[in-house]
């Protein structure tokens, strides 16, 4: 009888162990999400301004100039 107790309770210790493993991993991800979306602003890429390079703003101003 003994051994079949330690039995079962090295089951139900292993179950525990998985779902205390899925708990915390659960809890991390959203941890990360959450951290992730909030230090990008809560953006999409269809909020994002498209970035000009210098070589663009380089040629706008000259034709700026030329046209004065």
């Amino acid at each position: 009888m003994g051994r079949l107790c330690s039995q079962r309770d090295a089951a139900l210790m292993r179950r525990l162990e998985q779902v205390a493993a899925l708990v915390v991993a659960a809890g991390l991800a959203l941890v990360s999400y959450w951290l992730f979306f909030s230090w990008a602003g809560g953006g999409g890429s269809r909020d994002r301004q498209p970035v000009q390079d210098s070589t663009t703003q380089s040629s706008q101003l000259i034709k700026d100039h030329l046209s004065l």
